[in-house]
């Protein structure tokens, strides 16, 4: 089968190819051409020497992966004839990260790229490039399957399923490694774990630990070694995970301790970078470094990898009192396993149960059944198949429902053109405490990306 990798000069894309060699060793892999699609030439170039290292070393120790990889930097070349689409786009590069980080912190609210300010923003930008990009894939492999990582990916996933319905399914390494994390506390066997998890990208509750025909994590939640043996444990305290009687995603850090993580984002910012200038950096040092030596593409790559696992949510960690990453959380695994295995399961009906963002389809209570969710689902050549969830608890289905009229909000600004529902979106947003900020941050933004004039005309 051809895969077609949009954003195939990103960073992360060797993640990707390197789960594709490890299941071409199988002897039934479920992709045999790799198409690498950017408009970024260099970024494209750096990334095929790094892929074509990886080759080879795999042909080295195992022979011929039967793998091939070409480069495309025209859309319709790279769709064209195309079994499976992964979206990994980023409208505006680093570049516009850095710029939703600078306002929101100028305006005096958080500044991450998916959560809050930053995130509406690179919603505004993204959701009419994905709606275009969505229809193009309908014209040209309207058979394809789409697995998306573009963020904010629940709202992409949204805005790109009403285009292409249940063929696009999105996916999050974020559910995945809390499961691992928490198991692995209790001396169990991830695999061997099913886990119980509902909730929006990037918002959302691993809520039981299923291990030998009983919920384990009251276990857990009661052993306060244990349960701060590992990341979310420490970044939220056993006191806050037990009062609300559930692990949280990561992310639910700028929103339970918004003020602790505020703070030290922008304490990082006035003395020295933001997340996004630090990764603007590091990567534009690996590209050009590539380029001159692309026979150590790959050493570079994976010494650029291995710095940027071990600053990710750092402001976070800092703001918990330095919390540091497990080092088998530094292995930069996690969303490529998840794609491959929704690859996997369409292409070859291998059944699978996975936690992946798809339409509710009445699986979640309290959201309608076009809201996208993030689930257990049930993945096989029909698609993702959300599982019946248990009803989140009060104050989980307020979060929820007020980022994911958040997110419609954003769609109606792009469908419409209107400025009103956009500035509803910053004025409603948990994490924006004031309508004039909300104005401010809308007009900053719209200041910042000219693009943003064009999507929102009407005032």
């Amino acid at each position: 089968m051809r895969l077609a990798i949009l954003g195939g000069g990103g960073f992360r894309v060797p993640l990707v190819y390197r789960a594709l060699l490890a299941d071409a060793r199988r002897g039934d892999a479920v992709v045999s051409e790799v198409v690498l699609f950017d408009t970024d030439v260099s970024r494209l170039r750096g990334i095929s020497a790094v892929v074509d290292r990886q080759r080879e070393a795999h042909r080295a120790l195992h022979g011929d992966p039967r793998l091939t990889v070409r480069a495309e930097t025209d859309l319709n070349t790279a769709l064209r004839d195309c079994d499976i689409v992964f979206s990994a786009i980023r409208v505006g590069g680093m570049p516009g990260r850095v710029l939703d980080e600078r306002v929101a912190l100028a305006a005096g609210v958080l500044g991450q790229e998916t959560v809050g300010a930053g995130g509406i923003s690179y919603g505004l930008r993204t959701v009419p490039v994905v709606e275009r990009l969505a229809r193009m894939i309908a014209e040209q492999a309207p058979g394809a399957w789409v697995v998306n990582f573009t963020n904010p990916a629940g709202l992409v996933t949204e805005a790109m399923s009403s285009v292409l319905g249940d063929r696009v399914i999105g996916i999050c390494d974020s559910p995945i490694g809390l499961g691992r994390r928490a198991a692995r506390a209790l001396g169990l066997r991830p695999a061997d774990v099913r886990f119980d998890y509902a909730g929006l990208n990037h918002l959302g509750w691993l809520r039981a630990l299923w291990s030998g025909g009983r919920d384990r994590l009251p276990d857990l939640l009661a052993d306060t070694r244990a349960l701060t043996s590992f990341e979310e444990g420490r970044l939220f305290g056993a006191e806050w995970v037990r009062t609300i009687g559930a692990l949280p995603n990561e992310y639910l850090h700028y929103y339970y301790m918004a003020r602790e993580a505020h703070s030290s984002v922008a304490d990082t910012a006035e003395g020295g970078r933001t997340r996004g200038e630090q990764l603007v950096a590091q990567q534009a040092a690996f590209y050009r470094e590539a380029a001159d030596r692309p026979e150590d593409a790959f050493d570079l790559w994976d010494r650029a990898r291995l710095e940027r696992e071990e600053t990710y949510m750092a402001d976070n960690r800092r703001a918990a009192g330095g919390v540091e990453r497990a080092e088998e959380d530094l292995d930069g695994g996690g969303y490529e396993e998840v794609a491959l295995a929704v690859m996997r399961a369409v292409a070859r009906d291998e059944p699978t149960r996975l936690i992946v963002d798809v339409c509710n389809q009445g699986a979640l209570p309290g959201l309608d059944d076009e809201a996208v969710v993030e689930v257990p689902c049930l993945v096989d050549a029909s698609g993702a198949r959300p599982l019946a969830a248990a009803p989140l608890a009060g104050h989980q289905t307020a979060l929820v429902q007020a980022v994911k009229s958040v997110e419609r909000d954003i769609i109606e600004a792009v469908r419409t053109g209107s400025r009103t529902p956009a500035l509803r979106a910053f004025a409603t947003h948990p994490l924006i405490d004031s309508v004039a900020t909300a104005r401010a941050l809308l007009d900053g933004y719209v200041a910042a990306f000219p693009e943003l004039a064009e999507v929102l005309p009407k005032r």
